[in-house]
């Protein structure tokens, strides 16, 4: 990492520059992959923090760069070869010194964090697995950087400096978009093949009260494999029964896979097609609900309404993409929206007529990407409540419109991870147990209920992250759930928040992006709790409480 002499033209100095460090960049960058080590909402795995550190030094050494070729263009003094000798010896000292202090002091932190989330502490830092994380991407991002540098030298040595640049730009732009491309296409063509087999514990069902059973006009094998694992599981009428101890329905399930029709109202006709064959209009009561990016439906959410009415449910929802949320969000954004208004409405339009007094309870569910869907559908929290007899919103993306304006629009006092709006007239937020009743009994229905955790990274990702210190972190409406050593950090907060939705299932219930704790009280919220008793409501409880067992990193794809 000593510096090489310097070279403003192609050939050999070029090719004897190409590893050096920046010296800006390597100090920057230095700085803020340090600061990258400092705790999140969520522990982290070795791999993932060295990944973390390696895109922070990248963003920090970017920016160092720029900033010391400013001060080179107004300031002529120059260190002698000794003096740059010296310097980078420091350099690599200090970055020595201060890896070993940050592996001492992250272990402090993730057991501080890891502590929060009920997790069990951590004997060391695994090194091994950061430098597999980190190497390997400083190494590329530098290279790519390099290259550009390279490119950008040479088209203004043939072409002038004007359209050097501009040609390069051109390049460097083209050859992003077919990175990018190729890299889409090849996640595009995994998830496909993922999301094309039932698992193999999944059976086709044989029961008129499902899509793809007797009569049906849904092809099992079209509807992709988390419509399989709703299609094929769930309770029956007996293991109702069997728990709640009161006679139960078989429970109505329909879902149309994003391959069984083309389009999204399409789909939704089949679906009103599919509730009219199996009598779901007959029952007393009805799920729209919006799946996530991959046309996930959480099994503790479906099966706990199921449970808490009798079995006298029907729950319908279509696939709109079978790639993660992250990557539907990304890629198309409006896939969600565009489903949950098709399916609404069609539902809508056969439910309105029908006679008032015999109609089902008419309500919305959706988790994370579903719950996003399910709000921009309505637009705001009048429409909702004027055209839907009640919302469950879990997890809610933090884009999501609705949820922002309620947000913005908390009483003073109420922290932004749990606001109260109006008192809690209309709409309320729980994040542990007992949260909606602590606003008293005066909550109008139709209810809207938010399932909102201070450590949902889902939730608090936002664009803003990246320059502007967020209310949740400031000590006025910092929750207990957030470790004490966190502190907003410009841009790297936002890297490490991103990096925290890889791992929000990876804790227990009432932490990250797992509900299973609250999914109950959210559904008795809405719906009411079917008449049973609080013997019977905690043995449900139980039961869902043991779907909600901690998952490996990764393991959960919606």
């Amino acid at each position: 990492m000593t510096p090489q002499p310097e070279a403003t033209s192609e050939g050999v100095g070029v090719r004897a520059r190409w590893w050096r460090l920046d010296a800006g960049g390597a100090l920057i960058g230095l700085l803020a992959a340090a600061l990258s080590m400092t705790p999140s909402l969520l522990p982290r795995p070795a791999l993932l923090q060295g990944v973390i550190t390696a895109f922070a030094f990248l963003i920090g050494y970017g920016i160092g760069t720029f900033l010391w070729w400013l001060i080179r263009r107004f300031v002529r003094w120059r260190p002698t070869p000794k003096g740059r000798r010296i310097a980078w010896w420091v350099y690599i000292g200090a970055a020595v010194v201060l890896a070993i202090v940050l592996s001492i002091a992250s272990v402090g932190w993730q057991n501080e964090v890891r502590r929060t989330v009920e997790l069990p502490e951590i004997d060391g830092f695994d090194g091994l697995l950061f430098i597999v994380g980190f190497v390997p991407v400083v190494l590329i991002g530098i290279a790519l950087a390099r290259a550009e540098r390279r490119l950008g030298m040479r088209m203004s040595a043939r072409l002038g400096r004007a359209w050097g640049v501009t040609v390069t730009v051109a390049i460097v732009v083209a050859s992003t978009v077919a990175v990018v491309s190729v890299v889409m296409f090849g996640l595009d063509r995994l998830y496909l093949a993922n999301n094309g087999p039932a698992a193999p514990w999944v059976t086709e069902p044989m029961s008129s009260f499902r899509s793809s059973g007797p009569d049906s006009e849904v092809e099992w094998d079209l509807v992709g494999r988390h419509g399989t694992a709703f299609l094929g599981g769930g309770p029956k009428a007996v293991d109702i029964e069997e728990l709640t101890g009161r006679p139960a329905l078989e429970p109505i399930r329909v879902y149309v896979g994003q391959a069984n029709a083309p389009t999204v109202e399409e789909r939704a006709a089949i679906a009103v097609r599919e509730l009219e064959r199996t009598g779901a209009f007959d029952r007393e009561l009805l799920v729209v609900a919006t799946t996530t990016g991959s046309g996930w439906l959480e099994p503790q959410a479906v099966d706990a309404v199921e449970y808490l009415h009798g079995g006298d449910t029907a729950i319908v929802s279509t696939q709109y993409a079978y790639t993660p949320s992250w990557v539907s969000f990304l890629f198309d954004p409006d896939a969600p929206v565009a489903s949950s208004v098709a399916l609404f409405d069609a539902v809508e339009a056969k439910w309105e007529t029908l006679p008032e007094a015999s109609r089902p309870q008419l309500v919305v569910y959706g988790l994370s990407l579903g719950a996003h869907g399910t709000q921009e559908a309505f637009g705001d929290l009048d429409r909702m409540r004027a055209r839907t007899e009640g919302a469950l919103l879990v997890g809610s993306p933090n884009g999501s419109t609705m949820w922002r304006t309620l947000t913005a629009a908390r009483e003073p006092g109420s922290p932004q991870w749990l606001p109260v709006v109006d008192d809690g007239r209309e709409v309320r937020w729980q994040s542990v147990p007992g949260d909606f009743d602590a606003l008293g009994p005066d909550w109008q229905a139709p209810r809207v209920a938010y399932l909102q955790h201070a450590t949902d990274p889902v939730t608090w990702l936002g664009l803003e992250l990246i320059w502007a210190e967020p209310d949740w972190l400031t000590p006025e409406e910092r929750s207990d759930d957030v470790s004490d050593s966190m502190r907003w950090i410009p841009a790297v907060t936002a890297l490490q928040v991103a990096i925290d939705m890889f791992v929000s299932a990876g804790v227990p219930a009432s932490y990250g992006h797992n509900y299973g704790d609250i999914m109950l009280d959210g559904w008795q919220a809405v719906t009411g709790d079917g008449g049973l008793d609080a013997a019977a409501l905690a043995r449900i409880q139980s039961v869902l409480e043991g779907y909600a067992a901690v998952q490996p990193v990764g393991s959960v794809s919606e």
